[in-house]
């Protein structure tokens, strides 16, 4: 049960793409150690889980494990849902579906859609406006021979280390590389999927967090997707890169408290 104050918080931590739950594990005893409640874990083909990116074919696919958590969470039980870079698309879908049981969506340097445009619209306006050499090393590749195929994304070592990691230390680079698994942004998928609602997640208060020195989704795009669907409240993060809570997991701790008290 979430209450306010200095009492338990349930907080949901979704990572982003090519990611896992193992990506929380300095944040989750932090958030932990202040007395709150953490569930942290692996969206389908990624971490642990068993499935092949090549076997999710949608956003809602991808999405299960968080979709199935949210289904036995007790009626009179609101979760904090805290979205990183593409976990924000995963925390969106869980808002439309469940906007009863959450008290805030945070937005970690993360993509955050509205319910006026295409649920693709701020996936589609990166595309548009990042050359393909920005990408470096990262693979794009389709899931199969047929033309218009999904396609799944693995972020090469270069990228990684320059635009992803970039102010880590090198030990959390060498995690990142030997953890990662090929993800996908489902853009074929979320080209045709439903509009998100104002009833559903329009509903849910929102709080989006920037950080700071972002070479993958720079600040100047956050900012941008901040001014297209405004949320509640913008926060931002000093001194992190695409990572804080590897690079700074003490202050992202600190600010994921600060909110969970003003809206739990």
């Amino acid at each position: 049960m979430v209450r306010t104050g200095d009492q338990q918080t349930h907080f949901v931590l979704v990572h982003g793409a090519c990611h896992g739950a193992w990506c929380w594990f300095k944040l989750k005893p932090l958030l932990e150690a202040a007395g709150h409640r953490v569930s942290a874990f692996d969206l389908s083909a990624s971490g642990i889980n068993t499935k092949t990116i090549q076997q999710v074919a949608t956003l809602s696919e991808y999405s299960k494990p968080l979709l199935e958590f949210m289904t036995t969470i007790p009626p009179e039980e609101k979760v904090v849902l805290v979205g990183h870079s593409l976990g924000g698309m995963n925390v969106s879908l869980a808002m439309e579906k469940f906007p009863e049981k959450v008290a805030v969506g945070v937005f970690l340097t993360a993509f955050m859609p509205d319910s006026d445009q295409k649920f693709s619209y701020v996936l589609d306006k990166l595309f548009q406006i990042t050359p393909a050499e920005a990408w470096l090393d990262t693979q794009f590749l389709p899931y199969n021979d047929e033309i218009d195929s999904e396609k799944s994304m693995l972020f090469g070592p270069s990228f990684l280390s320059s635009k992803l990691y970039q102010l880590c230390s090198d030990e959390d680079r060498e995690l990142g590389k030997t953890l990662i698994r090929p993800s996908s942004l489902f853009l074929k998928d979320l080209k045709n999927a439903k509009h998100l609602t104002k009833g559903g997640f329009g509903s849910v208060r929102r709080v989006y967090i920037i950080c700071d020195e972002d070479k993958a989704i720079e600040p100047k795009f956050q900012r941008w997707m901040i001014d297209n669907s405004p949320p509640d409240e913008v926060k931002e993060l000093k001194h992190v890169d695409h990572m804080p809570m590897l690079c700074d997991p003490k202050q992202l701790s600190v600010c994921l408290v600060d909110v969970a008290k003003q809206y739990a």
